[in-house]
């Protein structure tokens, strides 16, 4: 298609966009700008301009809003389970395993990645930082590393794949134009690895700061955290105790026989079989609101009809409040791919994909090299990071893996690669204004020291997996 003045604007302000994140500014105003600009110029009519901008927002929401289903739904099941204390319960078992700093060290890893992989690393953190960084903080592990054990396990390992709710791996696949499966099972394994190094490295840089258990600095440190609520059974009645210890059981149970049956699914017909595109996420969510009913009923039956509504309730908020500027930002990325800007400009044949287009005409100039299309898609995936979001930055990186996509590397290699960079970034590792400042709060360190800390770690363990997709992909 010929380049015409609209895609040199598209240009213009997708780099307006890359430096107001590059300066920590929101990216809402040049995005929900850019589009009715673009509209206007493309179109020839200051009308058209009104309509697409409504247009460009109305079709991302209906592309994203299944994310704020799951969303709302997960942390409708986790308030009703704080009502019951079984949040508390479900994890108070593990502190009599941190026996030492190193062992603690680990256990807060692998906790918070199973925890962060079912409800998201913020709504997990104060769980955590209230229970078992305590316990950690006694056995001689100390405040800064429990801090970098977590944040790197949920903020980073965890959310940069979201496996199971599959809010990152649905958006980077939605603006790339594939199945959500493709883009999920790549990010899982890239997930794992870049956790795997930068968990290794923090361990290994970090190790001699572990001291003995229950010295007096370790006392002191302790005084720090955070706590969050009343001991469990100070103010449940009977009735509520027997239900908390039931849920305690239940849930865990019941999400891990449905990631046992999804993979099993997929395993035994070698693709994901019903669970096809964000089938998988409706699958746990329909789960999370089966035992939402009964957790809402099992706290009061009197009160269920009014408790589960306000559940819900905040669960919608926030979700709104996470993934709500996502939208006006994808609405303007989805503008740049044919497969949405015909819906979007309501034309109904040969719609324009302005940044397709634009990368295509650039394309016979850039080498057809998967190591330059990888370095190129991760450092973008960073950049974008330093919103602090983490999530605003997958539209653009996925709009550009497929566009990117060569003989040498698939768009859905490269939309992982972005995934990984963005999430890792202001999903919460290395940008102190984003919600690594919960975890610095709870643990009672400074954001700042945090940040240096997991700087190298996250930075050596993204450049692994990257190197790693050309192999494995």
């Amino acid at each position: 298609m010929e380049i015409t003045l609209a895609h040199w604007l598209y240009a213009l302000f997708t780099l307006a966009i890359i430096l107001t994140m590059i300066f920590r500014r929101g990216v809402v105003l040049p995005s929900l700008l850019g589009t009715f600009v673009i509209a206007w110029v493309y179109q020839g009519s200051l009308v058209d301009g009104f309509t697409v901008i409504f247009n460009a927002n109305l079709v991302a929401a209906k592309e994203l809003f299944n994310i704020f289903l799951i969303i709302t739904f997960m942390m409708a099941l986790l308030h009703s389970l704080r009502d019951l204390g079984a949040d508390r319960r479900m994890i108070q078992p593990i502190q009599k395993f941190m026996v030492n700093g190193h062992v603690s060290f680990f256990l807060l890893v692998g906790v918070t990645y199973v925890i962060s992989l079912f409800f998201w690393p913020t709504p997990a953190v104060p769980l955590i930082c209230a229970l078992l960084v305590p316990a950690a903080i006694r056995s001689g592990l100390p405040a800064m590393t429990s801090a970098v054990a977590v944040a790197l396990a949920g903020q980073g390992m965890a959310l940069s794949s979201d496996y199971i709710v599959q809010v990152a791996p649905n958006v980077s696949a939605t603006a790339a134009g594939i199945e959500t499966s493709v883009v999920a099972d790549k990010a899982l394994v890239l997930s794992l690895i870049a956790g795997a190094v930068a968990i290794g490295f923090a361990y290994v840089f970090y190790r001699k700061t572990i001291r003995s258990k229950d010295s007096d600095l370790n006392e002191l440190e302790g005084e720090q955290i955070q706590t969050t609520g009343e001991p469990l059974n100070k103010t449940e009645s009977r009735h509520v105790t027997m239900w908390s210890k039931m849920f305690a059981v239940l849930v865990p149970i019941a999400m891990l026989a449905v990631v046992i049956y999804m993979m099993f699914s997929k395993l035994s017909s070698g693709r994901m079989s019903g669970f096809e595109g964000g089938d998988g996420a409706a699958f746990v969510g329909g789960v999370a609101v089966v035992l939402l009913l009964l957790s809402t009923i099992a706290f009061g039956r009197q009160k269920a009809l009014d408790t589960i509504a306000d559940h819900i309730t905040e669960g919608f908020v926030f979700a709104f409040k996470a993934m709500g500027p996502v939208i006006p930002i994808a609405g303007f990325f989805f503008l740049g791919s044919s497969d949405f800007s015909g819906a979007i400009l309501s034309i109904e044949e040969g719609a324009p994909g302005f940044l397709f287009d634009l990368v295509e005409a650039a394309q016979q100039h850039v080498p057809d090299n998967a190591l330059l299309g990888a370095v190129s898609i991760l450092v973008i995936g960073i950049i974008t990071g330093l919103d602090g979001s983490g999530f605003s930055g997958l539209p653009l990186t996925g709009a550009l893996a497929a566009s990117l996509e060569t003989s040498s590397i698939d768009s859905g290699t490269l939309a992982a690669i972005g995934q990984m960079g963005s999430i890792w970034t202001g999903g919460g590792t290395i940008v102190a204004w984003s919600s690594l400042i919960a975890i610095a709060g709870f643990c009672g360190v400074s954001v700042m020291d945090l940040v240096r800390k997991n700087f190298l770690p996250v930075l050596l363990g993204l450049i692994t997996a990257a190197l790693a997709a050309l192999v494995i992909f």
